[in-house]
Order: structure tokens, then sequence, then C-alpha cells
């Protein structure tokens, strides 16, 4: 199978190759650590029963599994990256601490629930010291999660391949005023050491993604950085229209609208695929469709 084969393969499913990855991550640990935590009761000599550190350690398992998502979202709002460090790293402390918090709270519940089975009570202890040595551990488990995340879509948008704008040709006469520049046929994409061109009359819908637009064409993103409103001044606006604050579509390929009951709606494109549409941009989107 090609390299290509083996990227649309995963791309096909990669939804669900990233929940299978975290479960077999969080519940791979949540075993071995049960294992070794029964292995120093027992060694210890203390009266606790074996199916205790099970509870203690897939109850704590399950809820970050929860959690991941709202921390990615959160890692997708507020970026780390150079440059934003200092306004974005306050909000994401915050934010690990409000996580502790809900993970500490689900996981007490879940425990107290499982002990309840057993006839047996759970006593989480001194509620104060506990939340704090619970915070000290969480926000360690917060960052590293962001590490992971981070890694894993770096290795990802590199085997997509990076988009590009090919710079423009010196030129001796003097830089004109600032404005958008329209953006050239084709972009440059780098994909694992290689180069080819991207032509953007394939490009089929493009997606806000923190610091980056995804440009969404047969199946594959390629991230481009920049921001949404800036990538779309230099759109030609009678090709793609803007039906959601991150999401731009190609009109023509556009095949149905398809409302919710929110009354928002669900664009089906011409390959089958779906965007969201907010009711923002409905009304505009039915007019440009006449």
């Amino acid at each position: 199978m090609t390299e290509d084969k083996w990227l649309q393969l995963y791309l096909t499913h990669r939804r669900w190759a990233e929940r299978g990855a975290w479960a077999f991550l969080l519940l791979g640990s949540a075993i071995g650590n049960t294992i070794t935590t029964n292995l120093d009761i027992r060694r210890a000599g203390l009266a606790f029963e074996v199916w205790e550190p099970a509870v203690w350690e897939f109850s704590s398992a399950i809820l970050w599994l929860i959690l991941i998502p709202w921390i990615l979202r959160a890692a997708d709002t507020r970026p780390l990256r150079w440059g934003l460090l200092r306004r974005h790293l306050p909000w994401h402390l915050l934010f690990a601490l409000i996580t502790s918090l809900a993970h500490v709270l689900g996981m007490v519940a879940l425990r107290k629930l499982a002990y309840a089975t057993q006839d047996a009570r759970y006593d989480f202890g001194n509620w104060p010291l506990e939340l704090a040595y619970e915070a000290l551990k969480d926000v360690r488990s917060y960052a590293f999660i962001l590490l992971i995340a981070g890694a894993y879509r770096l290795f990802v948008w590199r085997w997509q391949g990076e988009a590009s704008v090919p710079a423009p040709a010196p030129s001796a006469e003097p830089a004109p005023a600032p404005v958008p520049a329209a953006l050239p046929e084709r972009l440059l994409v780098k994909k694992l050491g290689k180069e080819f061109l991207l032509p953007m009359d394939e490009i089929e819908w493009v997606q806000a993604c923190g610091n980056y637009v995804n440009l969404h064409r047969q199946s594959h993103d390629y991230p481009l950085r920049s921001s949404l409103g800036a990538f779309e001044q230099r759109l030609d606006p009678a090709a793609f229209v803007r039906v959601h604050r991150s999401y731009l579509v190609r009109l023509r390929l556009i095949e149905a609208i398809e409302p919710t009951e929110s009354g928002d709606a669900h664009l089906r494109l011409r390959d089958g695929s779906r965007v969201p549409c907010s009711r923002t941009y409905l009304e505009r989107l039915r007019q440009r469709l006449v």
C-alpha cells in the first residue's frame, strides 16, 4: 500500500483512531497502576480489598477520557505558540485548575457509586488538602495532554503536507502600501521533505484551526498559517462564501441546504461531505445561491 493510500485510510478513520489511542493510553495506564498499587498494598500489609485500586485508577481514567475533548478545544481556542504564551498561558492555568476540579468531583462520584455497589463507603479525606494535592497532579497531566496533542498534530500536518504562499520575486521598485494581495493560483505544499503545488481551484472548503486554516481538498487537509479572516480577504468573493465563523465553502460545490431544529443548517457538498452553516450566514447564503 502506498504512502498516500495509508494516509487516506488513516484520515477516513481519524476520529476513531484518535479516540482509540487516548483510550488505549489511559486505560492501559489504569491497568498498570492497578497492578502496581495492589502489589504495594500487599507488601505494606494494608487492609484494602483487591477491587479498590481498580476503582481508584479507572474512575480517574474515565474522567480524563471525558475531559480530553474539552482540553483539546481549549488548545485550539488559545494556542500556545511563541508570541502568544504571555497572553494564553494564564488562561490555560486557570482552565487546568477548573479541569482538575471537574476531574476530582467526577471521579469521587464514580468511586462512591462503585463502593456503594459493594456495601462499602468511600472517604476522599480532607477535601482542601486533597484538592490541592490533586490539582498539583492534574495541572501536570493537563500539560502532558497538550504536549502529546501538539506533537501528534505536528506529525499529522507534516504527513499531510503544510501549505504556504510562494514568495514573490524580488522587485527593485518601492513596496506599495500594504493591502491584502490576492492568493496565487497555486499554493506550495511541503510534505515529508517533498514539495508539490496545490491548485487553488481544487480547494473545496476552509476551516479555522487556531493560528492556521485547514484547506480541504479530496479528503485531505492542508494547514496554512493564517487567520480565517485574513485568508478570506485574499480569496475571490465570487468563488467562496462564509457560512460559519469557522468555515468558508466554495459556492459551486454546495448541493443542498439541510436545516436543523436549532435554526442552523448543514451544507451537503457534491462529494457527500457536510459542512456546518450557522443561522447568521444562512439567509445571505440562500441569496447567493439563487
